[in-house]
């Protein structure tokens, strides 16, 4: 492609040539893939506002309680304790994301990302119903501020705050928990002023994002734009206009009727910017791949429509890779392929392996920093630590008790000798190890503790033991 055509790639589709924002009024989309994604986005809207109030053995299904450091993924409780299997699940979302960016380009973006669904499907829906379509909605803009558009203005803006105050909730019961939530909104606003304030403060970023923002944030704000731009080659599959055929040996031609466009060597594309028109990030897809494409599919299905009314094959505009447009080559599961796959296997089999050995209950015992070994009577030698107990399943762990493990010994706590971890919740303690000196074989070493819920052994842990060296 020659270098003046190439300048759309000094500025973003968004910006006029006097680097102002330039207002995107997008068709209403039509057709069969439009379809296909408002059933996926109704899936996922539902999946959404439904997640937190779903509960697995008690605890809620996502939840990222970052202040507290505490996470439920599809209903895994992950504790501070557990942060190295949240940074393993984190990585895997990220290494799968890569995978079918390798694969399919953006699909996520255009099919799956909050974002673009709350955009296209909820507000953007919204938009058509009360100011019309693209026509409609341009008029609208350049009408002076009668009663008619301030009366739809203020309609509009109403329902997307109270969209936006209702994602919000929702938004918080992600990171506080649903239970909170409910509690909260029960007691009263006034109960929880700083509750309510953080819920407010919410609202007005959902608020912005979708009456304002829009677009933007999948073009400026989201890294994923960048990210496709190092993952994709010529063998990624993405939404793709088929420059071969479109443009032929003349290039593009308006429609008309009774022409043989083959003979005279135009291609099928008729130039009517209708693929323009419905895209949501204001782009021509003509000039092949770019940062703000989103793979949304609008242009497929306009374009498709279009050929369809000129008597002329469909799939123009299609999903399709550079190389299966230039060299007719098929979808093939390359090396970049294999190995993602490969660590995308491997890290989904280490997680599912550290997932069956973890332990619901979690003990650490450590010697109270600053305190020495005590020589009793009989060569007993006494030992102070803390210890902390983490109930990660939520039911109380009842009549809890330590035992030696690794050597011949007794443990006794400051307080009572039996006691309960609440459910979701820690215990924490003191507690001597005294252990015969004789028993001991150096002046540092590792003992082994049970901990037991009845007769039951439910975790064990090492600790340091220290002892007057022996010279036996």
């Amino acid at each position: 492609m020659a270098q003046d055509q190439e300048n759309f790639r000094d500025s973003i589709g968004t910006i006029n040539e006097e680097g102002k924002r330039a207002w995107i009024f997008p068709k209403k989309p039509s057709g069969k893939f439009y379809e296909y994604r408002k059933y996926v986005s109704y899936f996922l809207l539902a999946f959404l506002f439904a997640a937190p109030f779903i509960k697995i053995n008690g605890n809620q299904f996502l939840m990222f309680n970052v202040l507290e450091r505490r996470f439920n993924i599809f209903g895994f409780p992950f504790w501070p304790q557990d942060f190295h299997l949240f940074v393993i699940s984190m990585i895997i979302g990220v290494i799968f994301v890569a995978l079918f960016t390798v694969a399919f380009g953006r699909i996520f973006c255009g099919w799956m990302c909050p974002q673009t669904i709350f955009m296209e499907m909820v507000f953007r829906r919204i938009e058509y119903w009360i100011d019309g379509d693209r026509g409609a909605q341009i008029k609208l803009d350049r009408q002076a501020w009668d009663a008619e558009k301030i009366r739809k203005r203020l309609l509009k803006w109403f329902i997307f705050f109270i969209i936006s105050f209702l994602i919000a909730n929702v938004f918080l019961a992600y990171l506080i928990g649903s239970d909170r939530l409910i509690r909260y909104i029960t007691d009263g606003p006034f109960e929880h002023v700083s509750t309510i304030v953080s819920l407010l403060i919410f609202t007005g970023v959902f608020y912005f994002v979708f009456a304002w923002f829009r677009e933007q944030v999948c073009i400026i704000a989201c890294p994923y734009g960048r990210m496709q731009g190092v993952l994709l080659d010529n063998k990624s599959i993405v939404v793709a206009y088929d420059h071969k055929r479109g443009e032929a040996e003349n290039g593009r031609k308006k429609w008309r009727k009774n022409e043989d466009r083959e003979a005279l060597g135009y291609g099928d594309c008729i130039d009517c910017f209708q693929c323009v028109n419905v895209c949501p990030t204001g782009i021509d897809i003509r000039n092949g791949t770019q940062l703000e494409c989103v793979n949304c599919t609008a242009c497929i299905d306009e374009c498709d429509t279009i050929m369809e009314k000129v008597n002329l094959p469909k799939g123009l505009i299609r999903y399709a890779s550079e190389d299966e447009i230039t060299k007719k080559e098929k979808f093939k599961f390359t090396p970049r392929l294999k190995g993602y796959s490969a660590v995308l296997t491997i890290l989904i089999g280490v997680l599912v392996g550290m997932l069956f050995l973890r332990n619901d209950l979690e003990a650490n015992i450590l010697r109270l920093p600053g305190q020495l070994y005590e020589h009793k009577e009989g060569n007993i030698i006494s030992n102070v630590y803390t210890y902390k107990l983490v109930n990660k399943t939520t039911k109380p762990v009842e009549d809890v008790s330590f035992k030696l493990i690794s050597h011949k010994g007794t443990i006794k706590l400051v307080r009572n000798e039996n006691f309960e971890v609440p459910a979701q919740d820690l215990a924490e303690g003191t507690l001597f190890i005294e252990i015969n000196n004789a028993a001991v074989k150096s002046d540092k070493e590792k003992v082994k503790v049970g901990v037991y819920s009845g007769d039951e052994l439910v975790e064990t842990t090492l600790c340091s033991f220290m002892a007057p060296r022996s010279y036996k």
